[in-house]
């Protein structure tokens, strides 16, 4: 198979790079990828999936397995400070985690398709909106639309920094964990900061809350029972030297390895809060929900397969990995692999203003999403 970088291919992508749309608001995106795969004669098209959701179908009219392949729309909140040519245009907006990488790759498995059809089955390709806040694929799954499309398995990469450059890993069991975002808000009573006990101030209960979250402050191991919790923001009253504080907020991330352990510490966390709060006013809000991401080991032997028949090194990387991705929740309804492809050992970590997708991961990658399918077809 050919694994020459197709310049079209990274001309889309760049293009993709310097007009990011955040989670939501991916309408420009999901235009662009349609107008320009629209010539690849996709048996079906569904728009504003879930959101901005795109899903292209390749139907060979046969009977056969559904494989549902998915990249990520959507872009951060964060300015670039990378140099490259087709940096953001949008201030304060990029794409700092290759989304745009992985759109590119999946367009070009859309050009496979249009040329080559399934011999049986069908192939979803699904251009999946607001991955960014774990919302997006249960937005999906919600789409009455999406009953149609259920797929028999579904893949999914990310880019990993760290990770040998075009190297790969994929295991069963656990590949994401779970996580959440805990806003907390504690409202009292302001008082003379002379005479604080006249009023009703948050901060022993704030406090108490902290040195409560520290041992799960540091990481450990992720193996069963892995707990971690990092404070992301915390403020505390005016900022003025002679008032005690009436109110106080803090915004807390809570990950485990499962949906069942994140359940469970976050029940614990809620009721630790709301023990310590006493006669202060406590709201709790959940944000940014993502489920785990679990590999069906079955899905799991048809990625290492693929990258065996390709050549591609298996690489050292310890899974799951910490962070989340919103590809968990489509682990719930059907048999899925997640696995992830190097970007290059020194490679600017994700996330980070100085990051960019490696072009030359491109055609690695579609050629293991082909001969994935080539697997699944042939069993």
């Amino acid at each position: 198979m050919n694994l020459d970088t197709d310049p079209s291919l990274v001309a889309l992508r760049h293009r993709l790079h310097a007009a990011p749309e955040l989670s939501g608001a991916e309408a420009g995106t999901a235009r662009l990828l349609r107008e320009m795969l629209q010539a690849t004669d996709p048996d079906q098209i569904i728009e504003g999936l879930g959101g901005h959701g795109l899903a292209l179908v390749y139907d060979s009219d046969m009977s056969g397995p559904g494989v549902m392949f998915r990249a990520e729309l959507d872009a951060l909140p964060i300015a670039e400070r990378g140099h490259v040519p087709h940096a953001s245009t949008l201030p304060g907006i990029a794409h700092l985690c290759g989304h745009d990488g992985h759109m590119a790759i999946l367009a070009g498995l859309a050009r496979h398709l249009g040329r080559d059809r399934p011999a049986r089955g069908r192939v979803i390709l699904l251009f999946q909106p607001a991955e960014e806040t774990g919302a997006g694929a249960r937005a999906v799954l919600a789409d009455p639309r999406f009953d149609s499309l259920r797929p028999d398995w579904a893949f999914a990469l990310h880019n990993m920094p760290g990770l040998g450059l075009g190297q790969i890993a994929v295991a069963a069991g656990p590949a994401s964990c779970a996580s959440v975002g805990l806003h907390l808000r504690w409202q009292g009573r302001e008082a003379h900061a002379s005479s604080p006990e006249t009023g009703l101030s948050p901060a022993h209960a704030v406090a108490s809350l902290m040195a409560a979250l520290a041992p799960f402050s540091t990481p450990g191991p992720v193996t069963d029972g892995f707990r971690l919790a990092t404070l992301c923001h915390l403020s505390m009253g005016a900022r003025a030297f002679g008032i005690a504080p009436a109110s106080a907020e803090a915004m807390v991330t809570l990950r485990a390895i499962s949906d069942a352990g994140l359940e469970r510490f976050e029940r614990d966390i809620a009721t630790l809060a709301e023990h310590q709060a006493g006669a202060l006013a406590l709201q709790i809000s959940r944000h940014d929900h993502f489920n785990a991401s679990i590999n069906d080991p079955h899905a799991s032997r048809i990625v290492a397969r693929a990258a065996d028949a390709l050549g591609l090194v298996k690489g050292c990387f310890a899974l799951p990995m910490r962070a989340s991705e919103d590809f968990g929740a489509f682990s719930a309804v059907t048999r899925t692999a997640l696995f992830f492809i190097g970007a290059g050992e020194g490679h600017p970590a994700l996330h980070d203003p100085e990051y960019d997708f490696p072009d030359a991961l491109i055609a690695p990658a579609q050629a293991l999403f082909t001969r994935i399918l080539s697997e699944v077809m042939a069993h």
